[in-house]
């Protein structure tokens, strides 16, 4: 026997999708923002002969590219809600763009690295004092664009935070990441100017820009593990899926899980399907109606095999 249970807030023709308009609205912002200090950044290394600058412009080109991805796959996902082609709805677009745009990160962080070598064996001279000013501009841009993109660098635990979808919103965290990889080095940027200005250190530029792309590796290496996670549904160690074997063990109604899947359909929310082995006459609402305390669950699939009293002793 098997039944198909959707949570009251499921939208039973599939169609699910959580909107996230704020998100989206700043998202936008930290675009238009991001290319504006772009221009300003690359055409200042340029004319004022710095490398750091001129290397923190292009890799702010490559952000601005990600931050563009981040706004188009809100729409997108919003613009596909109600394809029947998308049988669990489009949140995993928002999912997909996230992962994209950590490739990206980690492309950034191999130039950085690149770029930073580059100089440490053939350094040049810069104009200092246009270089730092060009920079603290650039870092406060970065700071405007990580305020507005605030909501997406949240780690919280998956149970219990369904009426927060940002802590789940790996879209918002990527853009979030790339604003905060652009703001690390724009301060790197500063820090090595100041240095090559006041005490001649030409030496701190490369090895800040080396320091630079460490940081954004491993920012980069920690959302493409968050968000492959959830594009390849590796959902089985999360605490919901434990929740979900301890009320079947803790029924009344004997019953064993003979077979159980787990895997997310939105920012914190879950569908499952879920085997039990148990007695004749088990209704599969009892079942369902045991589950529904995890709010997470919104969509329960439930399968009964009938076994014998002794099976389940």
């Amino acid at each position: 026997m098997q039944v198909s249970v959707p949570h009251p807030h499921w939208t039973h023709s599939h169609h699910f999708h959580q909107d996230n308009p704020l998100a989206e609205r700043n998202t936008r912002w930290a675009v238009a923002l991001t290319l504006v200090m772009m221009v300003a950044e690359i055409a200042g290394g340029w004319v004022f002969n710095s490398m750091a600058l001129l290397a923190d412009g292009w890799h702010m080109s490559s952000h601005a590219l990600a931050l563009g991805l981040s706004a188009m796959a809100y729409a997108a996902a919003r613009h596909y809600a109600h394809d029947k082609r998308f049988s669990l709805g489009t949140w995993k677009i928002e999912v997909l763009a996230g992962y994209t745009s950590a490739l990206a990160l980690v492309l950034v962080a191999g130039v950085m690295l690149v770029q930073s070598l580059q100089r440490l064996m053939a350094p040049q001279p810069i104009h200092y004092d246009e270089a730092i000013a060009i920079s603290v501009v650039g870092l406060l841009v970065n700071l405007a664009c990580a305020w507005l993109l605030r909501g997406g660098h949240h780690h919280g635990h998956d149970h219990g935070q369904a009426d927060h979808p940002h802590h789940h919103d790996l879209n918002l965290r990527s853009a979030y990441l790339h604003v905060l990889a652009d703001a690390a080095t724009s301060v790197l940027a500063i820090v090595a100017l100041l240095g090559g200005k006041v005490w001649g250190a030409n030496w701190l530029d490369p090895l800040m820009g080396i320091v630079g792309a460490v940081l954004v590796a491993v920012w980069a290496q920690g959302l493409l593990r968050d968000a492959g996670k959830v594009l390849l549904d590796a959902e089985m160690d999360a605490p919901v899926v434990q929740e979900i074997r301890e009320v079947i063990a803790a029924s009344p109604l004997p019953a064993h899980i003979s077979d159980l899947h787990v895997w997310r359909v939105g920012r914190g929310n879950y569908a499952c399907i879920v085997s039990l082995v148990t007695s004749q006459g088990a209704d599969p609402e009892y079942f369902k109606q045991l589950l529904r305390v995890h709010e997470e669950l919104v969509h329960i699939t439930i399968e009964l095999h009938v076994a014998d009293a002794a099976v389940l002793a």
